[in-house]
């Protein structure tokens, strides 16, 4: 794994430092502690404390986004994100110039200091693995090098396939990223998203595998918003960029094809999800007309969250009924936040 990604990376059982090491042809990341996180063959490191809560995306719905971005249909997100990143990658620059950061290795965890011989111990087999039992094992120990104030680090939270992470990594060749994600058929795309980007499965609802302050740009795009543990994340001149839905997002599917709507109180709840720890500073809706083939538009139908929802029966004969080409509005509200 890169070093410079490596150095903001917390062990989620403990809150200590991990290092990348090897066991013959295996590869793990490891704490002190001696809490071993697998590293999968498809590039992506398991980071989870114990099992994951839900599975996420399925590979299905993963394809089907994967195909429906590569296509370039959602790029009106993609070169927003990549513009309002390019500006909060400024300022932090700025601001570090200003207030020097620590080194990596003086980033800590709040639940570093946390004592006790017990907490060696509460770990689930699953994933968290406590490797006392083979203390003779060969490790190679890849030591952090990097400097922090060299590098922005971009952490996409609910990343999926990486997309937008990679459009942002692109527009700033100086930063590295993280695509964390509960779903392991989009992390295994996610770790291919870009040469600066590392995957991690974790759960967004639980502490994320981060130091406090270690994150300049932090991107959540149609995912769930944890505002305590972005808050603690972010570098203090750091920025969040939320995409949600605009009201008429999608509006002419959701009538011929009875999909979910976009509830008229996101903006609200989106305010209340991130719990007083940030100020909005600004606030843009991004609107783009697609005209969509009917596969296009099963597509797009089954990458979100109405694939859970729709008959595929039923979709299938509306979809049928639609006129080629098929007119769709894409409008999503960005967010920039600060924290307070």
């Amino acid at each position: 794994m890169d070093p410079r990604i490596l150095d903001r990376l917390r062990c989620p059982v403990c809150g200590e430092p991990l290092a990348e090491v090897t066991a013959g042809t295996a590869r793990a990341l490891r704490c002190p502690r001696r809490h071993s996180f697998d590293i999968a063959r498809q590039g992506y490191v398991n980071l989870l404390p114990g099992r994951a809560p839900h599975a996420g995306d399925s590979a299905e719905m993963v394809a089907a986004r994967a195909d429906f971005l590569a296509a370039g249909h959602y790029d009106v997100i993609s070169d927003a994100l990549a513009a309002a990143a390019t500006d909060a990658a400024g300022r932090h620059r700025a601001a570090a110039a200003t207030h020097p950061r620590p080194a990596p290795s003086a980033l800590r965890s709040a639940s570093t200091d946390a004592t006790g011989p017990e907490q060696n111990w509460r770990v689930e087999v699953s994933r968290a693995k406590d490797t006392t039992e083979d203390p003779t094992a060969e490790v190679r120990v890849e030591p952090p090098t990097a400097d922090v104030e060299a590098y922005p680090l971009v952490v996409d939270a609910g990343a999926g396939t990486g997309r937008y992470l990679g459009a942002v990594l692109a527009a700033l060749p100086d930063a590295v990223g993280l695509a964390l994600d509960v779903s392991k058929p989009a992390l295994r795309r996610a770790a291919r998203a870009h040469p600066r980007a590392a995957a991690a499965l974790a759960d967004t609802w639980q502490r994320l595998p981060l130091a406090d302050a270690s994150t300049s740009v932090l991107l959540n795009v149609f995912a769930p918003r944890n505002g305590a543990e972005f808050h603690r994340v972010l570098d203090p001149a750091g920025t969040l960029l939320v995409v949600t839905p605009a009201a008429d997002h999608l509006a002419e599917l959701v009538a011929a094809l009875d999909l979910l709507r976009v509830d008229p109180d996101k903006a609200d709840r989106v305010t209340d999800s991130l719990g007083g720890h940030f100020t909005t500073v600004s606030s843009a809706v991004h609107r783009a007309e697609l005209a969509l083939t009917r596969p296009e538009v099963a597509t797009l139908v089954g990458m979100g969250p109405s694939a859970w929802h729709t008959d595929p029966a039923a979709l299938a004969a509306r979809l049928a009924a639609l006129p080629e080409p098929v007119r769709v509005t894409v409008a999503v509200r960005l967010d920039v936040q600060r924290p307070r």
